[in-house]
């Protein structure tokens, strides 16, 4: 079966980097404008605080069951890998493919039962950081620090609300156009309804299967309890941990295809852990791409399951590679160029 592949949108091409950004590791940056130092989004502290306490639980031996640690490396790709990296971030952020309605608004719902932000939101904030990656724009730029990288930026406050509507009005004006995106935006703290409603259908779930295993005995009761802690709270930090890896790691630790003005980096870890978001210089030279992968040996398991999915027919439009791109352009009027030519540009660093 052929795939059919197109250019993506000139409205998300545009948000390649522009800006001549510090790749340094060792500079140190202000936090963003508008960003509040002196107070705390309770809500974000709150959950943090309150779900690692919990998932920390599943240190204690009635906590454990293998049936629990099922449900965590179920969890981890259904909602980590195919919700955030290939729902979230390749298909709503950079629109890398085209999906029906219903596997996108799906991804985007279980991305939220994830503990994630709104779509729009998520959106809006990843765009933000592509335009101005490792600037004092950036919402999560290592060169602030670490921490603030990985989870910090999350805890503040920003000063003006009305930043929100800007925000959106110019980098998620797309993700808005979709009446159920629209109606997310309107429920109030949408993030932990959708989160708290999914705990509430899996401890309903689970408590029925350990009821029909067990009766109503305490085994029953402890292996639902596991599967809340392992499936749910200790799936929900993990996930988080390795979506921020992407945030903070990829930027400051790793080796370089590709002279970027920030400092992304490719990051053997993170790939492992996010099947393949961790290419990440590769993915700040042509975010347009569905795929992350440049040498033959950066397997991209994320781009290889959109493969999959355009093979059978459920996504089509997956966007190549840059240098794909250039040259089906070329073809396309008619001016082949020569292999040199096509050649993917490598930085000296490589």
């Amino acid at each position: 079966m052929v795939i059919r592949i197109t250019q993506i949108d000139d409205e998300v091409d545009d948000l390649d980097p522009v800006d001549t950004a510090a790749t340094d590791p060792g500079t140190r940056l202000s936090p963003p404008p508008g960003v509040d130092v002196t107070k705390i989004h309770a809500g974000y502290l709150g959950s943090f605080v309150l779900l690692h306490g919990i998932a920390a639980l599943a240190c204690l031996p009635w906590f454990f069951s293998w049936a629990g640690v099922a449900a965590l490396v179920a969890g981890i790709v259904v909602f980590g890998q195919f919700a955030i990296t290939i729902g979230y971030h390749r298909l709503l952020s950079h629109r890398s493919f085209h999906a029906p309605k219903w596997l996108e608004r799906t991804l985007a719902t279980l991305a939220m039962c994830a503990g994630q932000e709104t779509p729009a939101r998520w959106v809006a904030w990843h765009r933000v950081h592509h335009l101005h990656s490792d600037h004092r724009e950036d919402p999560h730029t290592p060169l602030v620090s670490l921490l603030w990288a990985h989870v910090n930026w999350l805890v503040y406050e920003k000063r003006d609300n009305l930043q929100t509507f800007s925000l959106y009005d110019r980098y998620a004006r797309d993700i808005l156009r979709d009446p159920y995106y629209l109606w997310i935006e309107k429920i109030p703290l949408a993030s932990c309804v959708f989160f708290v409603a999914h705990a509430a259908v899996f401890a309903l779930v689970g408590g029925g299967l350990s009821l029909a295993a067990y009766g109503p005995s305490a085994e029953a009761l402890r292996l639902t309890a596991s599967l809340l802690v392992w499936g749910v709270a200790l799936r929900t930090v993990a996930v988080w941990h390795i979506t921020w890896s992407v945030n903070s790691l990829t930027h400051l630790f790793g080796y370089r295809n590709f002279d970027t003005p920030d400092g992304s980096r490719n990051n053997w870890l993170v790939t492992i852990l996010t099947s393949g978001e961790g290419w990440h210089n590769n993915h700040h030279a042509d975010p347009a791409s569905a795929s992350m992968q440049v040498r033959w040996w950066e397997f991209d398991l994320n781009y290889r399951i959109i493969q999959l999915l355009a093979q059978l027919g459920i996504v089509t439009r997956v966007v190549p590679p840059r240098h794909v791109r250039d040259r089906l352009r070329a073809e396309a009027v008619g001016t082949p160029r020569s292999p040199a030519e096509l050649e993917i540009p490598l930085s000296r660093a490589a």
